[in-house]
């Protein structure tokens, strides 16, 4: 990959993703090959990022697929590394990037974000990108990874790119695919509850647990809450008055599914 890229044009954009694509990493790839000499995307299921009893073996996976899409999008180079390429015996290094990381996706997921910050700083490290792309969706992903860029001293810039949504509100998500007709069409009332506690917010309540239980009025059964909260953005702390900019945050499980989503509260005062 290094060889490759060598006489590349610059600035070069790199967009980290697991496979499986679909429109949220293509708007990804769009807005990096708009504003990029060189475009460059990583496939990469990366096994550090997921707990003993997840969905590392049934993720989905696409390649040849995945392959065809970067081309029609313009993609220059596609980086799909192996896990002894990544992970060669004997590797013991990790990147934990701290109290950003240990709640909400952290406390669910332990190692979940050690192993995000870790490939990604190999990523960063191999593909040497100007720019790095991804979504609001994750954000608490992101909020790591900015904390890493800027304690590493990676000189990258990070660009997160609003959520891509089905017309009914539902985050798009590779896992998606593993919800039944029934878990699909209740689905959307996760992002219904952000948009609650979002409305009250901008309606005046600062008080976090009242926001917060209003949109717990949205989640009815076959959901079932993981978690709900009113976040600083940056730090993913929650405090009883709720300050502004903040991030309403939501994770529910449908059956053996988990759903996130957030939501941004902007308001003047």
């Amino acid at each position: 990959m290094r060889a490759a890229l060598a006489g590349a044009s610059r600035p070069l954009g790199l967009v980290p993703t697991m496979g499986a694509l679909h429109a949220g990493h293509l708007a990804l790839i769009h807005r990096a090959r708009s504003e990029s000499a060189t475009v460059a995307v990583s496939v990469f299921v990366n096994p550090l990022q997921f707990g003993p009893n997840e969905d590392f073996e049934r993720y989905p996976r696409a390649f040849d697929d995945d392959v065809e899409q970067l081309r029609a999008a313009g993609v220059d180079l596609v980086y799909a590394p192996d896990v002894t390429t990544m992970y060669p015996a004997g590797f013991t290094t990790a990147v934990d990037p701290g109290p950003v990381g240990e709640g909400y996706e952290g406390a669910l997921r332990p190692g979940h974000f050690r192993g995000v910050a870790t490939v990604c700083t190999k990523l960063f490290a191999t593909v040497a990108p100007d720019r790095a792309y991804f979504g609001a969706k994750d954000a608490q992903q992101v909020a790591v990874l900015r904390q890493v860029v800027g304690d590493l001293d990676l000189g990258i810039e990070l660009i997160v790119l609003p959520t891509v949504r089905e017309a009914d509100g539902l985050a798009l998500s590779s896992r998606n695919a593993y919800l039944d007709p029934e878990q699909r069409a209740a689905a959307p009332a996760l992002h219904r509850a952000l948009d609650a506690i979002v409305a009250v917010v901008r309606n005046g309540e600062r008080n976090a647990q009242r926001a917060v239980e209003r949109g717990r009025a949205e989640l009815q059964t076959p959901l079932r809450e993981a978690y709900l909260d009113v976040v600083d953005p940056r730090t993913f702390v929650a405090e009883p008055e709720i300050r502004t900019p903040a991030l309403a945050i939501g994770s529910a499980w449908l059956g053996t599914t988990r759903l996130i989503d957030n939501e941004p509260i902007e308001t003047s005062s």
